[in-house]
């Protein structure tokens, strides 16, 4: 694939751009999921399902500070999509180096805070009894590599706002086989245990960095920033946090959500409903990809197109990544539907060594975990109408219904259900309140979305 040019994406047919767009983002995500997941399978096998439970504690506080980065980055996005668009690459510039002074001085902030509050922390999102040592562990030594990920998160969006999807690509691509293998070198040949696979975690965000910086330091960016552009403006710090809290509120909410969860599990059924969510939660990551994909590929074509006020191009990238998008989610519904079993059994050890404890565990996790799945995934089909609607709002600066939106499925539908459903459902509540909240999102998103084509880009047109 040769170098792309910013102003392709306001000339290029739209369902190819969505393609050029979209496939190298989805396989970027599939090979950071295929990460998360492979690594929980070598944990899972090679120390525990304690140790997987462990980490899904730990996820939310690190993945939470790394999306500081991701919401600067897709925040200072979508305002460098428009400028390029708009021909004001000085404006681009400035914002890029926002964006790095940003996400450096709050990820650093965050890192300390994190540290210095660690034991109340690791117990309040479920790390309790048997997971709380090994998740300290982890925590400790991957929260040190946090702010490369958050500056990783941040480069990754701007090289798509540039219209570079294969660098972006190669730059999930990097830290995952990184991981991988210093996983296998760490875990299974060094015996570090818990040390193991947080030192390949946290290398493998350092990885990740020394590829991001190469780019923009390559002729490969157009994005030519000097210091002047590291120095903090107002305006655009307004226009990068409205944006970047969208994304930002999505993460809050979904480190609150761990948090209920983790702890609603834990008294449900202990440490071993504990690992049931976190199987459940790595398929989350994973089966999705192309429909995080399409969304990630999406985000450009539309906010260029705004940018340069080609709204018939703007409402076409939007029923186009919807059908692309509801396919591939379809796709991923079936084959959770048939292989729940399968899935589970690839997450649990079958050492001849394995402890009377960690066999019970297994045994609860492998009887739990499929029915589980597949009600969590239940409303799989409908969610890309969700995704994009949400993206359009982010992708064209429209903030407020771009965090309303994003909040919806979440913090207005999710939570509430799992604080509420499980008091007269049990455990079953926990799982139905998946699709309900999915089903409700989707009526409310796909409400707005018709109204804002209907009557904002028509008229426009």
């Amino acid at each position: 694939m040769g170098r792309i040019s910013s102003d392709q994406l306001g000339t290029e047919p739209i369902g190819r751009l969505l393609v050029r767009q979209a496939v190298p983002a989805s396989i970027g995500i599939l090979v950071m999921s295929l990460n998360i997941l492979v690594d929980t399978i070598f944990v899972g096998n090679w120390i525990g399902s304690i140790a997987i439970a462990a980490i899904n504690v730990v996820l939310p506080v690190s993945f939470f500070i790394a999306a500081l980065g991701m919401a600067i980055g897709i925040g200072g996005s979508s305002v460098i999509s428009r400028a390029l668009g708009a021909d004001q690459k000085e404006k681009a510039r400035k914002t890029f180096g926002n964006q790095i002074s940003l996400t450096l001085l709050v990820t650093i902030s965050m890192v300390a805070l994190g540290l210095y509050f660690i034991d109340d922390l690791i117990p309040a999102f479920g790390g309790k009894g048997m997971i709380f040592e090994p998740a300290k562990i982890y925590y400790t030594i991957v929260l040190y590599g946090v702010p490369f990920l958050a500056l990783c998160m941040m480069g990754n969006t701007v090289i798509r706002a540039e219209g570079k999807p294969r660098f972006a690509m190669i730059a999930m691509i990097i830290p995952s086989v990184g991981n991988l293998v210093l996983d296998y070198v760490f875990i299974y040949l060094f015996d570090w245990g818990m040390h193991g696979a947080a030192w390949a975690t946290t290398a493998g965000y350092l990885l990740c960095f020394g590829y991001i910086l190469y780019f923009f330091l390559s002729p490969n960016s157009e994005l030519k920033i000097q210091a002047h552009h590291f120095a903090l403006s107002t305006n655009i710090l307004k226009e990068i946090g409205a944006l970047g809290l969208v994304t930002l509120a999505r993460q809050a909410v979904t480190s609150i959500t761990f948090l209920l969860m983790n702890n609603i599990l834990f008294e449900l059924g202990g440490e071993a409903m504990v690992a049931v969510y976190a199987i459940i939660g790595r398929m989350l990551m994973f089966a999705l990809f192309p429909v995080f994909g399409v969304t990630q590929g999406f985000l450009p074509v539309a906010g260029y197109n705004y940018g340069a006020h080609r709204y018939e191009r703007v409402k076409e990238s939007i029923y186009t990544a919807i059908k692309y998008a509801s396919f591939m989610a379809t796709l991923v519904f079936i084959g959770l539907m048939v292989f729940p079993e399968a899935i589970t059994a690839l997450f649990l050890s079958n050492r001849p060594d394995i402890s009377e404890q960690e066999l019970l565990t297994n045994s609860f996790v492998l009887e739990n975990t499929p029915g589980a799945m597949r009600w969590v995934f239940a409303a799989t089909p409908i969610i890309a109408l969700q995704l994009i609607g949400a993206a359009y709002f982010q992708a064209v600066g429209k903030a407020v219904p771009a965090l309303l939106l994003t909040l919806t499925r979440q913090g207005f539908f999710f939570i509430p259900l799992i604080l509420i459903l499980p008091r007269f459902m049990g455990e079953f509540g926990v799982w139905l309140s998946f699709p309900v909240a999915d089903f409700l999102a989707t009526v409310v998103t796909g409400y707005f979305l018709r109204k804002e084509v209907k009557h904002s880009l028509n008229i426009q047109s």
